[in-house]
């Protein structure tokens, strides 16, 4: 029997899993990646510390199987840049969640046609992607601008350094799906784009070579002396589409964690939204092309953390399924716009706002209202995808912690009128990076994975029209009032 590594290079973690030729998974391995906050907008990360987790999530696993090939998914616009001689870091990995590019954006915004922004990148103006914050990077540090021009500097994002640090240098590569993230990649060309380089002051020399999403890339070498072929490489929301075998237009998956993060097979075309989604490469390699609509919502997972650690409403997250049957006030709305509001209305100045309140509220109350609050914000991403696509996806495949919560995967089933499908497999992510890998490295079939796809459960909408229809006027007027407040 041979078997698969898959990585999946998380945000608040890097699981290892090993999967059989069938894509089952048989065994994980986690280790958890801190981030540090310097100050408000920044998340960081420590280069060191993501090759670390990287080793340390493999570990175990590296001598226990016979490894045909591995596959490597990373957080996306996450990003390092590091001396191209001695392969140090000069800077923190800066997260996808820093803000500190949003005063780049709004220099840069006079001098850019959104739209053509758009049909090249896919992407709006924001300092969601590498690229603004990779131009702060610059704007703050001369020396390293300078250093960079003359060739002495690398960027990547994780698996791009991750790679770097295996190969000793030998390999600086990325794929399609990875680069669709920065804001400085062609997804019509799948090339690096000379325009938006020079927007954000990029030396072409810098960037990764663009790979296809799998194919053999090289091997890699985990520390144990046993070098591995490498095989796949995605973004994470994109190995989650493929492990939740999304692969006809129209099919559609949320992963749950930290956020949410809404994908759509839209084929192998790009279109873009007029709902306020992105467009991004799902995975593009030996004939096999697939686009995707993109649909972000950052607080998810951390608004039942913000619960349980600031409010003490909860003592663990689990017990926001309880808590939300136990209330009985179903007037009080919480818009859970923590760190703003992200797909479809990109707000990021809007903050959480929660209206209804009385004398008898309780906090059972403000547990189901943050739920029903994330609920909400699924409706409208999957509703704007829909409206993008002309066509109702035939079920929401879904993964992720907050998954596993009864209540909310019902809500999410009765404001969409739509049946939801929790995933068997866990660790989709992982998973799905893992079977790109066997495709490449074993000739495994989409028709295979597909028929090997599992749910665990299955949640039918019940609600009666008329309170789904209250409950969503309910959301609209809250949204705009949150939205008003920051006007």
């Amino acid at each position: 029997m041979k078997y698969l590594l898959g990585i999946d290079q998380g945000t608040t973690q890097t699981t290892a899993v090993i999967v059989n030729e069938q894509g089952e998974m048989i065994e994980k391995n986690s280790a958890q990646l801190p981030a540090r906050f310097p100050q408000a907008g920044w998340v960081e990360q420590e280069p060191a510390d993501i090759v670390r987790t990287v080793k340390e999530a493999c570990a175990p696993l590296l001598d226990k199987y016979e490894i045909a090939a591995v596959g490597f998914d990373n957080q996306g616009e996450t990003f390092i840049v590091w001396d191209a001689e001695t392969g140090e870091p000069v800077t923190p990995a800066i997260v996808w969640q820093d803000t500190r590019g949003q005063s780049v954006c709004d220099a840069l915004a006079s001098r850019v046609d959104p739209d053509l922004l758009r049909r090249k990148t896919g992407l709006l103006l924001d300092s969601y992607f590498s690229a603004p914050k990779l131009k702060w990077v610059f704007e703050n540090n001369p020396e390293l601008r300078k250093q960079a021009h003359e060739g002495k500097l690398k960027f990547g994002t994780t698996e791009t350094w991750v790679i770097w640090s295996l190969t000793k240098g030998k390999l600086h590569v990325t794929d399609p799906s990875t680069a669709s993230r920065t804001l400085l990649f062609d997804m019509n060309r799948f090339e690096w784009d000379d325009e938006q380089l020079a927007l954000f002051d990029v030396p072409h020399g810098m960037l990764a070579e663009v790979r296809p999403s799998a194919g053999y890339v090289g091997d890699v070498d985990f520390g144990n002396g046993k070098p591995l072929p490498l095989h796949a490489m995605l973004v994470d929301q994109q190995a989650a589409l493929f492990g939740q075998a999304c692969f006809s237009a129209g099919e559609m998956k949320c992963s749950f964690g930290t956020g949410s993060f809404l994908l759509m097979n839209i084929g192998d075309k790009p279109r873009l939204s007029n709902n306020g989604l992105l467009t991004t490469v799902g995975w593009h390699f030996n004939g096999h092309t697939a686009y995707a609509f993109d649909g972000g919502i950052f607080v998810t997972g951390s608004a039942v953390q913000w619960l349980r650690d600031n409010l003490k409403a909860v003592p663990d997250s689990p017990s926001s399924h309880e808590a939300a049957q136990r209330s009985t006030d179903f007037g009080v709305v919480f818009v859970p716009a923590l760190q703003g509001l992200a797909a479809p209305h990109w707000r990021t100045d809007v903050r959480g706002a929660m209206f209804g309140l009385n004398r008898s509220t309780t906090s059972d109350d403000i547990v189901r209202a943050t739920l029903d609050g994330i609920a909400c914000r699924v409706y409208e991403v999957v509703t704007a995808m829909s409206q993008d696509a002309g066509q109702t996806p035939p079920h929401l495949k879904v993964d992720g912690g907050p998954s596993g919560n009864p209540y909310l995967m019902q809500m999410i089933a009765d404001l969409l009128n739509l049946e939801v499908h929790v995933s068997a497999a866990l660790e989709a992510t992982a998973i799905g990076i893992a079977n790109l890998a066997g495709v490449s490295a074993l000739g495994t079939s989409f028709e295979e994975l597909s028929k090997n796809w599992k749910a665990e459960t299955r949640y039918v909408p019940r609600m009666m029209e008329e309170e789904r229809g209250r409950k969503l006027e309910q959301w609209r007027k809250a949204v705009a009032a949150a939205m008003a407040f920051h006007d």
